[in-house]
């Protein structure tokens, strides 16, 4: 894995349906762990939690993804997910 020297990549999905926030998602994942980044945040927003919901499932059986959950208050909280790469 390349060495990552940068701030923590973070991808904004408000505004996007479902289906154009999981096409950006995949290409996002991809990137940051090719990158070398150890970690990454999914701004989806508070709303309804549809994106949330959509992300979160994705992100379950993603291959790269070690870990996933809530950001921090500081990196968006509830309307946010912060996933750790393996």
């Amino acid at each position: 894995m390349k060495k990552f020297s940068g701030s923590v990549p973070k991808l904004d999905l408000h505004a996007l349906t479902a289906a154009e926030a999981l096409a950006q998602l995949s290409a996002f994942l991809q990137a940051s762990y090719g990158a070398g980044s150890p970690q990454a945040y999914i701004v989806h927003g508070k709303g309804a939690g549809i994106l949330r919901t959509e992300v979160r499932r994705y992100l379950a059986h993603h291959p790269l993804v070690f870990h996933y959950g809530e950001a921090d208050r500081y990196h968006g909280g509830v309307g946010a997910t912060q996933v750790i790469f393996k």
